[in-house]
């Protein structure tokens, strides 16, 4: 028997190992299986250049869990190792076998997964002691036995073992028993060797046997060493992605369509990748797509290590140019990872554009749920938003759907406005804004539903890209403002008489929190809707931004700004400015005469301290000047109070800013019910 010293240099290593080598401490197994799978390919490779001339029909791996001995154990019929391979790749660490050998076979070894050489100790994660029984393929090979128990000390000998291969037997520690245990390793290999290209065989398969399941006498292989990606697309049918699917995701409804992906150069993928049925709530459809190196699971979090529009897909992708390395946060630096990402991208772009092309009427049909994930991906990768350009698509309230090109043809005569702005006018509730799309339809002009969480977001990039492209939500304005033609003249409303009649409606204005009203007049013609509320498109952008991104939420926490626009030329808005200056009109002449009064001894001490430098002017002076300023706010403050006051006792002017919150779907519980008994009042006389 041998002993010695493994080749490490610190014996502070292996608890390092048994610690950090991995996040995830499951990874173990999938390890150790790894090992076993470059074992048998190769051999398969050996055996294709009859360097190795035995049967190699039937090689697979087995991992056996024995509960009483407390071991779990690995058993491949591959290459397997003699005595000096040991010394050279187990006791030296680091030094790969795999790196050798891929070396020598690079134009045609399968598929080798080991790179860094320190898969194997991460054996000893969970295991008190490791042992390695193995037999080299070589002619007149011994078979030996390595032995180690978690420290620089190893034990190596000479045993008998009739066929070639490798045993790998973990003696779980302590602290690891969780392990003992036939769902959790179930639970683990599921997770990471479901495709591995050899068979992997862990119990039997179970019956149904006297009330309760039973071992039956087949092998439980828990793999398919063939998956769907691995063929080529001419060989699959739609049902066949479609199984794969299922395979993957046994609750997902059904996909939309995929891309199979099959690249050689300049770096080697395969994979296939489905577009799912994405909804506005898209967070939840992430850490879909399973990264893969040959075969081997390596993770689903694939943000950072594909674009994050991608990460919306679900899939698989497979490259053994991605590293099966030590830390899954090195893929994101990876210089091959963000190579393929960027190809990927690519290729999805060319999928969508060729599904485009080739079939519309089917694209335009899947529209509304793939929409989202285009939206996403023109958002957050600038080569997407240009390749996207191609195939994204507009739909109209009339249901009907266009391209960039297609809809600026379609708007451009009518949506044009005096600063040569083409302005696109959209609704994100078709419903809820109705009595604003069909005001903006009777001019003549078309309508966009926008209506998903990335709205506001894609608008806003669109005319970042595009400064003479305007989007404007319907209810933003009133109609006539939407699209400015040119400068008409109108009615207008001195700033005195504005004044006069804020109040007015101020005071019959909700009185809530959420909201704060504007008071604006306009002249929208003796036809056109007495009142109307409308949402400021920045602020409403700002609000909507602020809420989507999270974090400080300056904007979102703002109260809605509203403007309450009052048609000034409508014969009821006249009719209670009439009846306004009837009930206050000798009561609004006092309260004017006596602000005039006071703005003039105002503008006359004013005028005086005006003519003296600062150190002239006397205390009394200064005390004066602010008395005067105050009593001219608080006659200003009860003219107000006279204004809301009457506002309030005017059921018509409430009855008219009422109609208008009606019209936006904000006139709710008992304010719609006092609005409803109103009307039925005023209808009585």
């Amino acid at each position: 028997m041998q002993t010695g010293k493994i080749g490490v240099t610190s014996e502070n290593l292996f608890p390092i190992i048994k610690k950090f080598l991995y996040s995830d401490h499951d990874i173990f197994l999938r390890e150790i299986i790894s090992n076993a799978v470059d074992a048998t390919q190769k051999l398969k490779t050996l055996a294709a250049k009859s360097e190795y001339k035995g049967d190699i029909s039937d090689l697979k791996i087995v991992v056996k869990l024995d509960k009483k001995a407390k071991t779990i154990t690995v058993s491949d019929n591959g290459i397997g190792m003699t005595e000096e391979e040991i010394e050279k790749y187990i006791n030296e660490i680091a030094l790969s076998g795999a790196n050798d050998f891929l070396e020598k076979y690079k134009n045609e070894t399968n598929a080798i997964i080991g790179h860094f050489g320190l898969g194997f100790y991460s054996s000893f994660m969970v295991s008190k002691k490791v042992e390695i029984v193995t037999k080299s393929y070589k002619e007149d090979a011994k078979a030996v036995k390595w032995s180690c128990e978690g420290n620089p000390d190893f034990t190596i000998e000479e045993i008998d073992k009739e066929t070639i291969g490798t045993d790998i037997i973990m003696h779980i520690n302590k602290d690891s028993e969780e392990f003992i245990d036939e769902n959790k390793i179930s639970g683990i290999l599921e997770k990471y060797c479901t495709f591995l290209p050899v068979p992997i065989i862990f119990g039997k398969e179970k019956e149904w046997k006297d009330g309760k399941y039973v071992d039956t006498d087949k092998d439980r292989q828990i793999n398919d060493i063939e998956p769907a990606w691995t063929k080529k697309p001419a060989d699959l049918t739609d049902e066949d992605y479609k199984n794969f699917y299922r395979k993957l995701y046994p609750m997902a409804e059904e996909p939309l369509f995929n891309i199979h992906l099959n690249v050689d150069y300049p770096f080697n993928l395969t994979g296939i990748l489905y577009f799912p049925r994405i909804k506005n709530n898209f967070e939840v459809q992430k850490n879909k797509i399973q990264l893969f190196c040959n075969q081997v699971f390596v993770t689903d979090s694939v943000e950072g290590i594909v674009p994050e529009f991608l990460t919306l897909l679900h899939g698989v992708l497979d490259s053994p140019d991605i590293p099966l390395n030590v830390s899954r946060s090195y893929l994101q630096g990876d210089p091959n990872v963000k190579k393929i990402s960027s190809h990927i991208s690519k290729k999805v772009s060319d999928r969508l554009k060729e599904i485009f092309s080739s079939d519309r009427e089917q694209f335009e049909k899947k529209w509304d749920d793939l929409k989202i994930f285009i939206e996403y991906g023109m958002l957050t990768d600038e080569k997407f938003y240009d390749r996207a350009l191609n195939f994204f698509l507009f739909k109209n309230t009339e249901g009907k759907y266009f391209t960039f090109e297609e809809y600026e043809k379609l708007i451009k005569e009518e949506q044009t406005d005096k600063d040569k702005n083409l302005i696109y006018l959209y609704t994100t509730n078709a419903e809820e804004q109705y009595t604003f799309v069909e005001a903006a339809k009777n001019k003549g002009y078309d309508i966009l539903i926008l209506d998903d969480v990335l709205t506001t977001h894609l608008i806003s990039r669109i005319e970042q890209k595009n400064p003479e492209r305007k989007f404007t939500r319907v209810d933003s304005d009133v109609v006539e403002n939407l699209i400015k033609k040119d400068d008409k003249e109108k009615e207008e409303l001195s700033w005195e008489q504005k004044q006069e009649l804020s109040p007015v409606f101020q005071a019959v204005c909700p009185e809530n929190n959420n909201h704060t009203f504007i008071i604006d007049f306009q002249d929208l013609g003796e036809d056109g809707v007495p009142m109307v509320v409308t949402r400021s498109e920045f602020m409403r952008r700002m609000k909507d931004m602020s809420q989507s991104q999270g974090g400080m939420n300056f904007y979102g926490d703002m109260p809605d700004n509203l403007t309450l626009v009052v048609n000034h030329v409508h014969p009821l808005v006249k009719k209670i400015i009439d009846s306004k200056n009837k009930k206050l009109g000798t009561k609004l002449e006092l309260a004017n005469a006596g602000i005039l009064a006071k703005k003039r001894d105002l503008d006359k001490i004013k005028k005086e301290e005006d003519l003296k430098k600062e150190e002239e002017k006397t205390e009394a002076e200064k005390d004066k000047l602010n008395e005067l300023n105050n009593e001219l706010a608080k006659l200003e403050e009860s003219k107000r109070e006279l204004l809301k006051g009457f506002g309030k006792q005017n059921k018509l002017a409430k009855q008219l800013v009422d109609l208008a919150l009606l019209a936006n779907g904000m006139l709710k519980g008992a304010d719609l019910d006092k609005f409803i008994k109103r009307s039925v009042d005023l209808i009585k006389k």
